[in-house]
């Protein structure tokens, strides 16, 4: 009879075990059945501290450039200057054919020992009518136009001497001489060639200091420096540096790129620095707040950057649109649209839809 009670107390512990196994499930499954299916990663917008560094790549130019011209036309007939080679100041660089202003050289020579002629002659006339008017045997007209043709006679003789002179210059242009050192960037002459008068020839880059160039996107111009400097570093060898900064900003827009091209003017050149070296310009503007989420938090509504928000009252999610400041790797930086402490959405958004209930993990839980 004791064996039976005890066994019968026994069951009735197994009953009261299994019954609380039971309704702790029961309560399990109903709170895994309350729990929303959607879980998405969440990060809260905070601002943060933020200085945007631009580098671009640009070209080593010459502070001043110059392009050289015949300044009068001919056939080329000789060059002695090819690209990269320097060149002092007054150098020969090409000749061309001498022969049309050596002729009208040999012309205007010719009309001034006319001239000269005409001068000794008036001059001999004037004398002998001022002799017979001191004797009272010519008239005053007569000698009036002594006087009229001695002065006409001086006046064409000078302006005989003028075009020779004029002659001679233009003989000289038929050698074509730089006008400052520097160095040879391009050169157009070829022998037999004819040209015409101004057409460029050569142009020379100047010795001395050295500008670079880059064509920048007109968005950034709009921005402002943390400094007027920018550092600029030879590409093959970055430990080569200098500073330098903008001199000049193109008016006009490049249609196929959108850039605008901005030189800098260095303010020392290091040798290693030659024309056409390719060289890196890192800029940096002022720093600002900011609020940076993760790339994967970015989606759009109607072609419009936006990010889904939860509201934390009832966990449901909307579309918040939003303008970015810029793009960077990994993230971006808004510029307005979010204010600091809202929930964003970083992962799973797109299973979401508006007015979804989500259970939403935070960044750190989800880590």
């Amino acid at each position: 009879m004791a064996q039976f009670t005890c066994s019968v107390r026994h069951c009735g512990w197994a009953i009261v075990l299994a019954s609380t196994l039971l309704l702790a499930s029961c309560e399990k499954q109903e709170a895994e059945a309350a729990r929303p299916e959607t879980t998405v990663r969440i990060v809260e917008a905070a601002l943060t501290d933020y200085q945007q560094t631009v580098t671009l790549t640009g070209e080593v130019v010459a502070h001043v450039q110059a392009n050289l011209a015949f300044r009068v036309s001919g056939q080329v007939t000789q060059w002695f200057a090819d690209v990269g080679a320097h060149v002092d100041e007054g150098e020969l660089l090409a000749k061309i054919d001498p022969r049309e202003q050596e002729a009208d050289v040999q012309a205007s020579e010719a009309a001034v020992k006319a001239a000269e002629a005409q001068v000794r002659q008036a001059s001999a006339t004037l004398a002998r009518q001022n002799t017979l008017m001191a004797q009272g045997f010519t008239t005053r007209r007569d000698l009036d136009q002594a006087e009229t043709a001695a002065r006409t006679a001086t006046s064409a003789l000078d302006a005989a001497n003028a075009e020779l002179e004029s002659a001679r210059t233009a003989l000289s242009y038929t050698e074509l001489r730089s006008s400052a050192a520097g160095i040879v960037t391009v050169r157009h002459a070829e022998v037999g060639q004819v040209v015409q008068a101004a057409q460029t020839m050569f142009s020379v880059a100047k010795d001395g200091p050295r500008d670079a160039i880059f064509n920048v996107h007109e968005g950034l111009l709009f921005m402002r420096p943390a400094s007027e400097d920018v550092t600029l570093a030879l590409v093959s060898d970055p430990s080569v540096t200098s500073i330098a900064r903008v001199s000049e900003i193109s008016p006009t827009i490049d249609d196929k790129a959108g850039t605008v091209r901005v030189k800098l003017a260095m303010q020392e050149t290091p040798e290693r620095m030659t024309l056409g070296s390719s060289v890196t310009g890192v800029a940096r503007f002022e720093p600002a707040k900011v609020i940076a989420l993760p790339w994967t938090a970015l989606t759009a509504v109607e072609g419009k950057p936006a990010v889904w928000i939860v509201d934390p009252r009832d966990s449901t999610v909307s579309l918040k649109p939003i303008e970015v400041k810029s793009y960077e790797s990994g993230r971006v930086l808004v510029a307005s649209g979010l204010s600091v402490g809202e929930k964003v959405v970083a992962e799973g958004g797109k299973f979401l839809r508006p007015g979804l209930v989500v259970h939403a993990v935070a960044e750190e839980q989800a880590k």
